[in-house]
């Protein structure tokens, strides 16, 4: 499913994922708003579609800390959105499921007032009943995790390129320090330095000499072979877990020679396979 024009109404009982859902929603490049009344939805959009085009994907979180959910959720909804697919996703699970899951956030329920937790639950389920009868798509989380949850909400509303994974190749100095934000970091240091080659110290990586040196050193066709192959099989193990960006550090001494030829080849390879790869040098020109 395309996801322009796209809204989705995130609801259903606590506990059952919402915030799982909205973080995936975010994730495949939806405008998300979380606990919002019902009756600002309609002001919302129309601020969201005046200010990014209908085009940008937008959902809201409403449950019952608005209140009176059903009634007014409903009301704004029947008036309808020009322009756009509307869509409810209510989330719902097992009371025994919700109530482990309370336990474990430590949070009371919102309708539990003086009454026990289960009572809550209840109470939620009545106001909720209107809602879940008219939701376009029901989500039962009893059995999932939060994996599992962002798989189906992923595959509902994703689109090939949202549901990607994005893929950044950074060169970077160890003498600058490994970047923190850095899923996997490989070392190019075990590659001769171009920096003690007069013809190649004032160059960097970018440029076909020094990447054509650095390239056909010993070793470095087995690291790329070996390396790409590992990526593939840590790429499909981030999307079975629901993850959908991965950063690659490559590294040498100043990130100016090594790691920039290096990390220019892992992305053009990358990107012959289909993949969504951006390269970025954060420590070039520093010296």
């Amino acid at each position: 499913m395309s996801q322009d024009s796209q809204l989705v109404v995130v609801t259903g009982m606590t506990g059952a994922g919402r915030s799982t859902a909205a973080k995936e929603l975010e994730d495949l490049g939806f405008y998300v708003m979380d606990n919002l009344p019902p009756d600002l939805l309609k002001e919302a959009v129309t601020v969201l579609d005046q200010r990014f085009g209908h085009a940008q994907p937008i959902a809201a979180v409403i449950d019952v800390r608005a209140g009176h959910i059903s009634e007014k959720l409903l009301e704004v909804l029947g008036v309808g959105f020009p322009g756009r697919r509307v869509t409810v996703l209510f989330l719902e699970a097992d009371d025994d499921v919700l109530v482990r899951r309370q336990d474990a956030a430590r949070r009371p329920h919102p309708l539990q007032g003086s009454g026990r937790l289960a009572d809550g639950i209840q109470a939620e389920r009545l106001a909720m009943e209107s809602v879940r009868a008219e939701s376009g798509l029901l989500i039962d989380t009893t059995e999932l995790n939060p994996h599992q949850l962002k798989a189906k909400v992923a595959e509902a509303f994703g689109s090939p390129d949202s549901t990607n994974l994005r893929i950044t190749v950074l060169s970077f100095g160890f003498k600058y320090g490994a970047p923190i934000d850095a899923d996997m970091i490989a070392d190019m240091r075990f590659l001769p330095n171009p920096f003690w080659h007069p013809a190649l110290r004032d160059k960097t990586g970018r440029q076909p000499e020094v990447a054509d040196f650095v390239k056909s050193q010993p070793g470095a066709e087995e690291f790329l072979t070996t390396y790409l192959s590992l990526l593939e099989t840590v790429s499909a193990g981030y999307l079975r877990e629901g993850k959908r960006f991965l950063t690659l550090g490559i590294g040498c001494t100043g990130g100016k020679h090594r790691s920039v030829a290096m990390t220019e080849e892992i992305a053009s390879r990358l990107r012959r396979t289909g993949a969504d790869v951006v390269a970025e040098h954060r420590d070039l020109g520093r010296e």
